[in-house]
């Protein structure tokens, strides 16, 4: 469950970037295609932009088209929060933080085998940390 990271709503506007904030704390969404990591290949871990905790390896990332960063699972069980969305007109499964419950997205039902599923992220809610040797790469 999130909370287990509780900041007062001023120290998130202090730790974060304005998007980072609108996005993680207010349910933002970041455009399709401008984010950091939407086609990056680079080898490495995703963290939450919150508050650091693990959410996926870049092995589990795949080019989705969606042009947000898609992910096939998370990095272990636990990590993410589900909630049900109603927003927007549409109804879908938000993807949560579960140690600070920071928005990172949606997860659907159309992602590769053996999951089936697709993170979509935005990009402003994690960060990727390069493993160690590895060069930054992008490409479709």
């Amino acid at each position: 469950m999130a909370e287990n990271h509780p900041k007062t709503d001023q120290q998130w506007r202090e730790q974060l970037t304005p998007e980072q904030y609108h996005v993680l704390r207010e349910k933002g969404t970041e455009r399709a295609f401008t984010g950091a990591y939407w086609n990056t290949k680079t080898p490495g871990l995703y963290h939450c932009a919150g508050c650091g905790q693990e959410l996926f390896e870049s092995d589990m990332k795949f080019d989705s088209g969606c042009g947000w960063p898609s992910f096939s699972q998370a990095l272990e069980p636990g990590r993410i929060d589900e909630h049900r969305d109603v927003s927007h007109g549409m109804i879908r499964t938000e993807v949560t933080c579960s140690r600070c419950g920071g928005h990172l997205g949606h997860v659907f039902n159309d992602g590769p085998a053996p999951t089936g599923l697709r993170y979509c992220i935005n990009s402003v809610s994690v960060q990727l940390e390069k493993k160690e040797g590895a060069g930054e790469t992008s490409g479709s």
